[in-house]
């Protein structure tokens, strides 16, 4: 588990991440949490099934490279969002994370401290010696949180901007 000033991000276990999938407030039960009124895309139901669930399940991973991380509001008790490692380091040592704050959380600076957390975690991982992030060219937020925590843009393609971050 991580801790920042206003945030606990946990890595769900297999288990877990079947109950988030559910999102009927079982897993907020299990972590004794306030209840969440999140919900989950169609997009992120699809990386579940075709790759987290089972790259969690493959026991010769490591699985905290594969899991949801989810944020934990201290002060609310209360999940706010969610991130992800994109599987584990490539032979160049970089991860690529992939993130989002519910609905009712957005705008108030909490992913920039969360993807703050989790630098600060791969930092201390010997295999790890970048951490990289893509996000649509539309998304001004999601690429706001990535240039406060020091990324550089390094390209683009039609629709998308390429960040990475050495460290």
């Amino acid at each position: 588990m991580i801790e920042t000033n206003r945030f606990l991000i946990k890595p769900l276990t297999y288990n877990q991440l079947v109950k988030y999938m559910q999102c009927d407030n079982t897993l907020e039960a299990e972590l004794n949490l306030r209840p969440s009124s999140r919900t989950m895309s169609p997009e992120l139901r699809e990386a579940f099934e075709q790759t987290i669930l089972p790259n969690v399940a493959d026991t010769t991973k490591n699985y905290l490279y594969s899991t949801l991380w989810t944020a934990i509001s201290k002060e609310e008790n209360k999940m706010v969002g969610d991130l992800c490692i994109v599987g584990e380091p490539n032979p160049e040592g970089a991860i690529e994370i992939g993130y989002g704050t519910y609905d009712e959380f957005q705008g108030r600076g909490f992913m920039t401290e969360i993807v703050a957390g989790i630098i600060g975690w791969a930092r201390n991982q010997a295999t790890v010696k970048s951490v990289i992030a893509s996000t649509d060219k539309t998304n001004v937020a999601s690429f706001r949180v990535l240039e406060k925590n020091g990324f550089a843009n390094v390209g683009e393609t039609e629709t998308l901007l390429n960040w990475k971050l050495i460290l």
